[in-house]
């Protein structure tokens, strides 16, 4: 009876304890997104850096980011994946944005 009597609070203790610990509530993002940042506004200042920094499009010297000369290195740096809208116009920037998030960055 003592034997029992003494492995009692052990017992509680394993079934107060959790069996696991609880999962994340914030699982880490993937890399792709983390270096985006959260919700620029599309053709904000924030945008065009994180696009610029993502492509590697201006240099000390321009073009500089949103002009059409800027727009039309992001077409050429996107290739084939580029999106048919027109450059610079907001579904484009739209597109950009979406397919800059989904891939790795260059």
């Amino acid at each position: 009876m003592r034997r029992y009597l003494a492995m009692l609070p052990l017992a509680l203790l394993a079934a107060c304890s959790p069996a696991a610990p609880p999962p994340e509530q914030n699982p880490p993002k993937p890399q792709a997104a983390a270096s985006a940042p959260d919700n620029p506004v599309l053709g904000s200042p924030q945008w065009y850096a994180w696009v610029d920094q993502r492509l590697h499009i201006s240099d000390d010297h321009g073009p500089d980011r949103g002009s059409d000369e800027w727009n039309r290195a992001v077409q050429h740096k996107l290739g084939q994946e580029a999106p048919a809208a027109t450059p610079g116009s907001p579904q484009w920037q739209q597109a950009v944005d979406a397919l800059l998030r989904t891939r790795p960055a260059l």
